[in-house]
């Protein structure tokens, strides 16, 4: 369950588990949800727009079918991920509760071996200890073993919320260009979708503090990628009545 953001100070307090690394995880989501949005927007809308462009009651009712059906599957998804993740969080918590109470000597001697583990001298290892089981042993051991707080479960709701917002978001910038773009519908939605993709491939590797340039081009290609092929077999099919 750890996730590798967290850094434990000798005086018992832990940095990132519920503070800045988990709204960068949030942040990191909406992120992928709206570029999820503007992948399938354009896809959809292009590969409708393909087969007759001129058509768009059609391209809007495929369109908004395609947002709601997309919104709904990423908030579904989302919510029984997050679930499953809360889900196991309790049952640790159940599990370090049990041992507490049976073992606390158990308890004690696991998180000795956590901190020593982290390269804490025995002498300053026991008193971290110490103290820590002194103060609240459940949140020390669900922490140091498992990177879990008993006052921060993840919320199964807020995540399928977000994740059905940043997919929305991201789905109506191509959705507006194609109801906008008169006869240059087509070009305007890939340029939309383009500049989308650019957008989320820079805030993505922002986040992530990695290089900008790789991650943008890959995200940017990607999406075009599936943009062309779906226009391409959709334009396919029209052409050939199938």
């Amino acid at each position: 369950m750890a996730d590798g953001t967290t850094t434990t100070h000798p005086d018992g307090e832990t940095v990132g588990f519920g503070g800045l690394g988990a709204k960068l995880n949030w942040l990191r989501a909406a992120v992928l949800g709206a570029n999820d949005g503007v992948v399938s927007g354009s896809g959809i809308l292009l590969g409708v727009a393909a087969a007759d462009h001129s058509n768009i009651s059609a391209i809007m009712v495929a369109g908004v079918a395609g947002l709601l059906a997309g919104a709904c599957a990423m908030a579904m998804g989302e919510y029984v991920s997050v679930f499953s993740q809360r889900d196991t969080e309790e049952a640790l918590i159940v599990v370090e509760r049990k041992v507490l109470q049976e073992n606390p000597q158990a308890a004690r001697d696991e998180l000795l071996q956590s901190y020593r583990n982290q390269g804490l001298s025995d002498a300053t290892t026991q008193i971290v200890v110490d103290e820590l089981m002194s103060h609240n042993p459940l949140a020390a051991l669900l922490r140091a073993k498992h990177g879990v707080h008993e006052e921060e479960l993840t919320e199964p709701w807020h995540a399928a919320l977000a994740s059905a917002v940043s997919f929305t978001t991201g789905f109506i910038f191509p959705l507006a260009a194609m109801y906008l773009g008169g006869d240059i519908r087509v070009p305007l939605t890939v340029c939309v979708g383009a500049v989308g993709l650019l957008l989320t491939g820079w805030i993505s590797a922002v986040i992530s503090g990695s290089a900008k340039t790789k991650p943008i081009l890959r995200n940017v290609v990607g999406g075009l990628a599936a943009m062309a092929i779906t226009y391409g077999v959709s334009q396919f099919f029209g052409v050939h009545g199938i």
